[in-house]
């Protein structure tokens, strides 16, 4: 019999594994691919970077930014809720995601969105998870969407809600909460056995979205006929406005990251350089490309190069993997399922580090060539 102190941890749902551990090794891989390229224009982009296939923040070497912290918060939050019937968990749900993303301010992370920095500041200064959001369609809701998507399965109104309290915590544009819901309805989709074809999937998440989301509906419709018609993801991206880069509002990196999947739902590494070659946010394009592969290939398929690359610490390769099992264990019948403990003082010195290599590299991208 286990004693107290060491509690009988039933293995996790092997199906919810699979999906969960490659849908955050998939956000850090994406992630740190991108990161680099940031910002630059896709001319730019090909001229300083030529090669999308490996990374280039650390000699060769890869570090995450907000997109990965924002999924681990979001797991752990989930996790923090998964304990309460499900008609309340929402509730619980937020107040814990606010609470974390109070403390992640505290850290000094490198890479905040002006809409999350802001909401942030109100959640200090006292505002409650319902009411704290600015109205922004920035793309930060959306960085969260995926592992939520393969949390909830096929329980649509508790997935719908999840996204609902997640993006209202820092954006109240309804094109906000419109882009997170299709990412998460897409991650639930790239978790079924049967290959997501491009415009059946494109249906299926634009007709979730209508009536409010025609807009974003039509955008997704569109980018799977282009993939349907053969058409690459930066002709595409070219196609909507986003030729020289795409940016970070939800009519622009929802239906480009969707493109890049769909057109390559079970090859993580041409996925990934599909997003990064556009330019613009590649990091949290890449993110949601990397979210939704690698929770339908799961972590076994991933190039080693891409995972043996990753010098992340404290929130190393292994450390997400735990993560992911462990909110597979929700799943499981009197299962330990709490948030994973994290090494704080390791985090915050990790973040100076951090913010210090991403000021030299960015002064390094003012140099030649142009």
């Amino acid at each position: 019999m286990a004693s107290p102190s060491h509690p009988f941890v039933l293995p996790p749902d092997t199906a919810l594994r699979h999906a969960a551990v490659g849908c955050l090794l998939g956000t850090a891989v994406g992630d740190a691919l991108g990161l680099a390229g940031e910002g630059l224009s896709k001319r730019r982009l090909a001229r300083v970077y030529p090669d999308s296939t490996r990374y280039h923040l650390l000699f060769g070497r890869g570090l995450c930014s907000d997109d990965t912290e924002h999924a681990c918060m979001t797991v752990q939050a989930l996790l923090a809720a998964s304990a309460v019937p499900r008609d309340h968990a929402a509730r619980v749900f937020a107040g814990n995601l606010a609470r974390r993303l109070r403390f992640w301010l505290l850290g000094l992370p490198a890479g905040v969105g002006l809409a999350t920095g802001r909401a942030i500041l109100k959640l200090w200064l006292g505002w409650s998870a319902e009411t704290s959001g600015v109205y922004s369609a920035g793309n930060g809701p959306a960085m969260r969407a995926p592992i939520i998507g393969i949390f909830a399965g096929e329980d649509s109104p508790y997935l719908r809600r999840l996204i609902r309290a997640s993006t209202r915590i820092t954006h109240t544009d309804p094109l906000a909460e419109q882009g997170a819901l299709a990412v998460a309805l897409a991650a639930q989709r790239a978790t079924r056995a049967d290959p997501p074809a491009a415009l059946r999937v494109g249906e299926e998440l634009a007709t979730a979205l209508a009536p409010e989301g025609r807009e974003l509906a039509a955008l997704i419709r569109l980018a799977a006929q282009s993939v349907h018609q053969g058409e690459s993801t930066p002709a595409f991206a070219a196609c909507i406005g986003c030729g020289q880069g795409v940016s970070g509002y939800m009519l622009h990196s929802v239906p480009v990251a969707l493109h890049a999947w769909l057109s390559h739902p079970e090859e993580l590494q041409a996925a990934l350089t599909a997003a990064i070659v556009c330019g613009g946010d590649t990091d949290s394009v890449a993110a949601i490309v990397g979210a939704l592969v690698g929770a339908r290939v799961g972590p076994d398929r991933f190039p080693a190069s891409l995972l043996d690359g990753l010098v992340e610490w404290p929130r190393t390769v292994q450390w997400l993997t735990l993560l992911g099992e462990r909110l597979a264990r929700t799943r499981t019948p009197q299962a330990l399922a709490q948030p994973l403990a994290l090494n704080l003082p390791g985090l915050l010195l990790r973040n100076v580090f951090f913010f210090a290599l991403v000021l030299m590299h960015g002064l390094r991208r003012l140099l030649p060539p142009y």
